[in-house]
């Protein structure tokens, strides 16, 4: 993240391609300042947890299923919209798409990272364990 100049590309490809949408806020990625203008970029996202998956645990409509490398698939058919995941994940990183009343979870899809201008982000090959 060193390298981020917050140009919020990997945020608009996520949305673009996932959700249909050109808004910020429909991204499973999220890009913010550290602290004003002088301040690093972070990025908060999806960690693929694998054992111990706070956001599957806490769903109690089973629209969530574990998802092979790690972290969650999001089955919408399922998903009554409690917002539950929302609390549930241990670094923030599901957020909630009131017009579709929705979750928005990152699925590894790697969008963001294939539109990051300077190659702050990267996909990793992992074991696939469930």
């Amino acid at each position: 993240m060193n390298k981020c100049i917050g140009c919020y590309s990997c945020m608009l490809s996520c949305s673009a391609v996932n959700h249909k949408s050109h808004s910020l806020e429909k991204s499973a990625i999220k890009i913010k300042t550290s602290g004003g203008i002088r301040g690093r970029f972070t990025s908060t996202l999806c960690l693929a947890c694998n054992d111990e998956i706070a956001c599957l645990e806490s769903c109690t409509s089973n629209a969530l299923e574990k998802r092979l490398g790690g972290g969650v698939i999001l089955n919408e058919d399922k998903c009554t919209g409690c917002k539950k995941c929302v609390s549930a994940c241990i670094v923030g990183a599901i957020s909630f798409d009131e017009e579709r009343k929705k979750p928005i979870i990152c699925k590894h899809c790697g969008i963001c990272t294939s539109f990051c201008p300077h190659e702050c982000l990267r996909m990793e090959e992992v074991d696939d364990v469930l």
